[in-house]
């Protein structure tokens, strides 16, 4: 490693004053990281002039590893809108030869292959060495340069898109974070797109594949500090692979960390220096703790779901919910849920174990609703219910795929927990954890087991004898990494609504009774259940808008592209609407299930009138929704 010394005087130095000094070879410097402070540097691969075309289009193809600064004339030795007198021979500190794919040598200059470079074209392709110093500028700690070593550099199990015979994965840096300085570590590297943007991950490394910190491919290990959290920039060393990939008779690369300093600024300092739009400005949420995850979503996003969060908070029946409220578990409930592939959903309260069937109006139309934006979001959908209800349910969703309040019939599935291991095989493929089925679970409107093992209505009557043990799949989700859990509730006697029990011992009725014992990751409290369901449906939505969240959802892979206006219609037309909610009601009533609080077997939910109750709320959500439009 370079010593502090020299590390210090080489940071100061001009651009062309460290290429003069690269030059030279005869000072040591083994990697550019830290050094020129304030410079944009690049990653370098240079290949025959009959694969530039198809490299360009895959850098192209793919702008998060492979931000395309300049391409050379064949035979270019410089490279004049990046830097003055260049010669990229000679100024990097290290480059990789490369015959047939294969890497054979490390040499300090390229200077004894000038007659095959003649044919060939250098491609300069932008890296994160460049925002390193505004970020310390910020009172950001840079690891890797406060060790006087080389960022990390991992090869991922992430495939880039392919272009012709480039085909190979994509290779990322780790940065460890202080989870404080998350936000702001986000916003000033996301308004450097051609030094990588932001982070493509942050949090556990096993999501792309990476097994051990302490092993990079490139690079030398980087020590995390106390309350540091692994931060993911795809990386220009992805170039590498490609080169590897392709096979080329010859090639040339930089060496991981030996870069081209040029004597473009770093954008990164205008970028720290400018307040950005709410919807350039990206907030990190945590979504996941086992494994870590952290999710991001932009300014405004994340006050528009704040609105909808504050919307489905009303309440007009007077219950005192507000008291079980935790701000912002529907975004971080909706963040995982974008992130997921498969997603569990049940439903269905007994509270009327004098009539047949006992359900009741609230719970089944917010499923639906979450279920349909779901699967218009290309996710795999599926409910689970108690066994006595589910060929009643089977009707219910017969219809209501037939007067278009879905579009496509949800598979129904029953759980009986019959032996100790039955929710696990039920969760995971033949039990194993690490083959989970479902990657979240949501419970709205579920009876959720108490303290004693009952279930109780709101009243305080025991209904446990029309309850199959369905918590058991959320407790056995909490032992399972990767499977995370929501639960929405108006009462906090629902399944999932553990998570605020003391709240709703303390302040609702009946609290030291009813309150259910099992918690969810994610807790949302709205004054009718279907509220929330609805809400779910609308923030999953405005997510699926958020470029900052796209980007980040698709680990930076591909070119981004908004949806596609056949992609925008079938969101848009599965989002709750009056006349959809109104129709899902009916359907309900004509099953015979009754409104929760009255019994009443007509158009109400929670003893609230449809009309103007819930078609008035449903209304708010869907004009906050259309803003984001």
């Amino acid at each position: 490693a370079r010593s502090v010394e020299m590390s210090k005087c080489q940071s100061v130095m001009s651009s062309s004053a460290l290429r003069a000094l690269i030059r030279k070879k005869s000072h040591g410097i083994e990697n550019t990281s830290g050094l020129a402070a304030g410079y944009q540097q690049a990653n370098v691969v240079i290949l025959h002039k009959s694969l530039a075309d198809d490299f360009e289009a895959f850098c192209h193809a793919n702008p998060s590893p492979l931000p395309l600064l300049y391409r050379s004339q064949p035979g270019e030795w410089g490279c004049p809108p990046l830097a003055a007198d260049a010669d990229i021979r000679v100024d990097c500190p290290q480059y990789c030869v490369f015959k047939d794919g294969l890497l054979v040598s490390r040499v300090s200059s390229l200077m004894s292959y000038s007659g095959q470079l003649q044919d060939m074209v250098s491609f300069y392709l932008g890296c994160s060495f460049s925002f390193e110093r505004t970020l310390r500028k910020a009172g950001v700690p840079v690891r890797n340069v406060e060790q006087n070593c080389n960022v990390s550099m991992f090869r991922t199990s992430l495939q880039c898109r392919g272009v012709g015979q480039f085909q190979c994965p994509m290779v990322v840096t780790m940065r460890p974070v202080p989870e404080e300085k998350l936000d702001l570590v986000v916003q000033i590297t996301h308004l450097t797109p051609l030094a990588h943007g932001g982070p493509i991950h942050i949090g556990d490394p096993a999501v792309l594949g990476i097994q051990d910190l302490s092993r990079p491919e490139y690079g030398d290990p980087v020590a995390l500090g106390p309350g540091d959290v692994p931060a993911f920039w795809a990386c220009g060393a992805t170039g590498v692979e490609a080169v590897q990939s392709c096979k080329p008779p010859l090639a040339f690369t930089h060496s991981p960390g030996c870069m081209f300093v040029t004597d473009r600024q770093d954008s990164s300092v205008f970028a720290s220096t400018s307040t950005p739009e709410p919807d350039q400005c990206p907030l990190t949420f945590s979504i996941s703790q086992q494994p870590l995850h952290f999710s991001v979503a932009s300014k405004a996003v994340v006050q528009s779901i704040r609105d909808l969060e504050k919307i489905i908070g009303e309440d007009p029946g007077e219950r005192g919910i507000r008291a079980l409220f935790v701000q912002d578990e529907l975004l971080r409930s909706c963040l995982s849920l974008s992130h997921s592939s498969s997603v569990l959903i049940t439903t269905g309260f007994p509270t009327h174990y004098t009539h047949n069937p006992p359900e009741e109006t609230d719970g089944p139309p917010g499923a639906i609703a979450i279920a349909a934006t779901l699967q218009a979001l290309q996710k795999e959908v599926a409910i689970v219910t108690d066994h006595r209800a589910l060929e009643m349910n089977q009707r219910i969703m017969e219809d209501a795929v037939k007067k278009g309040v879905i579009k496509t019939a949800v598979p129904l599935l029953s759980y009986q927990g019959n032996s100790p291991d039955s929710a696990l095989y039920f969760l995971c493929h033949n039990g194993d954890h690490k083959k989970p089925r479902f990657d979240h679970l949501v419970a709205i409107e579920r009876s959720g087991r108490a303290s004693d093992g009952n279930y109780y209505n709101m009243r305080g009557v025991n209904i446990k004898h029309l309850v199959d043990p369905i918590d058991d799949l959320f407790t056995t989700a909490s032992t399972i990494p990767g499977i995370s859990t929501t639960g929405i509730g108006d009462g906090g006697n629902e399944l999932g609504m553990g998570k605020v029990k003391e709240a709703v011992r303390e302040h609702m009725p009946n609290g030291s009774l009813i309150a259910c014992d099992v918690a969810a990751d994610f807790a949302i409290t709205a004054g009718v259940s279907n509220w929330g369901g609805y809400g779910m449906a609308c923030a999953l939505y405005i997510l699926s808008l958020c470029p900052i969240h796209q980007r980040y959802l698709h680990k930076g892979l591909g070119q981004p592209h908004p949806p596609t206006q056949d992609q925008h219609q079938a969101w848009a037309a599965s989002l709750p609407s009056v006349a959809k909610e109104e129709e899902m009601l009916s359907i309900l009533v004509q099953h015979g299930v009754r409104s929760g609080k009255t019994g009443t077997l007509g158009m109400e939910v929670d003893g609230l009138t449809f009309h103007p109750t819930h078609s008035d709320l449903i209304r708010k959500l869907r004009d906050r929704t259309s803003q984001r439009k």
